[in-house]
């Protein structure tokens, strides 16, 4: 069973003072591309979250937040007074009229530094446990997102394997004439030197340049990649590594016969499978 690299998970934790909301993106890349966004007083678990992540998703560009909504009355931030009010006599002594307009000079006040004082929100292991339970339910989303995604894909992938497989057997099909075609053309090239020829040797000499021109193991080697393609797909450990293999080994072999086609309809059934393997090539990267 194949997964999408592509996914999409989310989680809303609901706790008396406080929303949760846990956010996880995926996209394709070639190995684990990890971005962790977490607010400063859960930083003590982010190496926890980082493994869990690691383990569930294995690979791709996934970007991993987590957003806090304060929802009571209460704040953990207060306005220093003192420093405030420093600042705007001090701002009052820059304009140096009577007419300063207290409204905007508490506003630029506010923007100095050390006009708010957080205090720092130590770590609540009970609640933290909660949203522990919420971020395995966000995991399960996306991967439940990428194996959704990836059916798509492994129903594109199956069309087009079938499509190779008919225009390999086109091309065995039209292997004969290929044969024919290409003796009648070394046969009128030398009736047209109008020279004498050695009929034994011209024989010879035609079976060596047929050999060289043989695809039996091409396409012998291209119809066992096209079942293992498949096999693999089937199979419950299929990763887009393994499946890239083989593409690989199929387009070896498809482009191994077309530079021994020699024959111009075999060639466009080529070029038709190495359309059809393209698109496999392109999809392929998106799969975990």
């Amino acid at each position: 069973m194949i997964q999408s690299m592509t996914g999409y998970g989310k989680a809303v934790l609901q706790l008396p003072t406080k929303k949760v909301t846990i956010e996880i993106k995926s996209l394709n890349s070639k190995n684990l591309d990890l971005n962790v966004r977490i607010p400063s007083y859960y930083k003590e678990k982010e190496l926890s979250v980082r493994k869990k992540l690691a383990t569930a998703l294995v690979r791709g560009k996934v970007d991993f937040s987590i957003f806090v909504e304060m929802t009571a009355d209460e704040t953990s931030s207060t306005i220093n007074h003192g420093v405030v009010k420093q600042y705007m006599q001090q701002l009052r002594n820059v304009v140096q009229t009577g007419t300063s307009d207290d409204v905007e000079l508490l506003k630029m006040a506010m923007r100095m530094p050390d006009a708010l004082s957080t205090a720092r929100e130590e770590l609540d292991e009970n609640e933290w446990h909660l949203i522990n339970e919420n971020i395995d339910i966000a995991i399960k989303e996306i991967v439940q997102y990428r194996i959704d995604e990836a059916a798509s894909l492994e129903i594109d992938f199956k069309e087009r394997i079938t499509n190779i497989r008919r225009y390999l057997e086109e091309v065995k099909a039209l292997d004969g004439d290929r044969v024919e075609n290409v003796k009648t053309r070394l046969k009128k090239a030398i009736d047209d030197l109008k020279v004498d020829t050695d009929e034994n040797r011209f024989e010879q000499e035609l079976i060596y340049y047929l050999e060289k021109l043989d695809i039996n193991e091409e396409k012998v080697r291209l119809a066992n990649h096209l079942d293992y393609f498949l096999l693999t797909l089937a199979s419950e450990d299929s990763n887009g590594k393994k499946l890239g293999f083989i593409v690989q080994e199929i387009g070896r072999e498809i482009n191994t016969t077309g530079s021994k086609a020699n024959f111009a309809p075999m060639q466009k059934a080529v070029i038709q499978m190495k359309n059809e393997l393209e698109q496999i090539k392109e999809q392929i990267l998106n799969v975990l």
